[in-house]
């Protein structure tokens, strides 16, 4: 506030901020203006995806974090910004966005959190249709699970990589809050639960002392628990709040998850690489022919060159028996000199090496 203003009345406060007002939603068209523009001087491109940028966007968002002083939240600032950006971006066309459906997902939130709401977003059933949406250029970019802090990796979205051509080009971090969530909103009445593998595995200790005769059902999303919860008062599901208002059921109990600290990594998928943005991470592919100390072989490039990883996971390869690939995460990008180097010391030590992509690190709020 500045303090030459001195309010002595409601009157004026109220004043002030349609001032404030006036002069925000003219510096946002202002804003708008200067998006557009941005495509003039690129010249005509294709379609929206042409004109996204995910390295900027994160430039842009670490410096909305670093000027806060507050009153709102880093959390909040953030949210705002991204959203003014969409809705810059959107001027041009609604970017596509593919997800793991149907509507209410955790992959739905962390779709907005990522590319905003001005975005068209397309529900399939499967992570599978989810690649196949993006390679088919039918969706612009797509937002899959990657891994559980509590429950660990999401398979299947790992084994995709096997025979994908599309790049990781960006991450979202979502916490992860569990509902229990029923027609009627009794929990003397249920006899089954439907949710996802994943967080019927977050939620197992809750689920043991609470509903440990209940019926517990596994199904594809949690959305798809929450559609079928609505159809019996003997159902429920375990779900994020969302899909308690998107499915019109009542919140039984929550949060439920056994671990406060819930995370999901989510990673945003793409047809390209991007440039660096400053603070990135890479994911890398590789496989090697079984021998004594084989690992310590592959990540000794890394330690050399002084390159931090920040995760590692084996999966077979499904092209022979036993026969396995480790899943890395680096610090940094393809194009920085320590990053490089590594990778060119790890060719000729391993049989197979593939750069699934280098992209922004996760912005978090704290």
């Amino acid at each position: 506030m500045s303090d030459s203003f001195k309010p002595t009345n409601l009157g004026e406060v109220r004043a002030r901020i349609d001032a404030i007002d006036r002069d925000i939603q003219k510096l946002i068209a202002e804003r708008a203006e200067f998006a557009r523009l941005v495509g003039q001087v690129k010249g005509p491109l294709k379609a929206a995806v042409d004109y996204y940028r995910p390295e900027r966007e994160a430039q842009v968002l670490r410096m909305v974090k670093d000027r806060n002083q507050g009153p709102l939240s880093n959390e909040e600032m953030i949210r705002l910004f991204r959203e003014i950006m969409s809705a810059c971006l959107a001027q041009q066309e609604p970017l596509k966005i593919a997800f793991l459906g149907p509507e209410g997902t955790f992959s739905q939130t962390a779709v907005h959190k990522h590319f905003g709401h001005s975005v068209h977003g397309l529900p399939v059933a499967t992570i599978e249709e989810v690649f196949q949406e993006v390679e088919a250029e039918r969706a612009d970019f797509g937002v899959v699970p990657v891994e559980n802090s509590t429950e660990g990796s999401v398979h299947s979205t790992l084994d995709m990589f096997h025979d994908s051509s599309l790049k990781i080009c960006g991450e979202v971090e979502l916490a992860i809050h569990q509902f229990l969530l029923s027609k009627s909103g009794e929990i003397g009445k249920i006899e089954r639960v439907f949710s996802h593998p994943q967080s019927l595995g977050q939620t197992r200790n809750w689920l043991r002392a609470n509903l440990s005769k209940v019926e517990k059902v596994p199904v594809s999303s949690n959305a798809e628990a929450a559609r079928r919860a609505r159809n019996s008062d003997e159902s429920a599901a375990i779900a994020g709040e969302s899909a308690a208002r998107v499915y019109d059921l009542k919140i039984v109990a929550g949060p439920i998850e056994d671990r406060p600290d819930n995370n999901t990594r989510f990673i945003v998928l793409g047809r390209d690489l991007f440039s660096p943005s400053g603070q990135d991470k890479t994911s890398l592919l590789v496989s090697g022919q079984d021998q004594p100390g084989l690992l310590f072989h592959l990540l000794e490039p890394l330690a050399k060159r002084n390159v931090s990883m920040t995760r590692i996971e084996s999966r077979p390869t499904r092209r022979g028996k036993w026969e396995y690939a480790f899943f890395i995460d680096i610090e940094g990008h393809v194009e920085d000199e320590p990053v490089k180097a590594a990778l060119a010391d790890l060719g000729p030590l391993s049989s197979f090496v593939k750069i699934l992509g280098s992209y922004p690190k996760a912005i978090l709020s704290e």
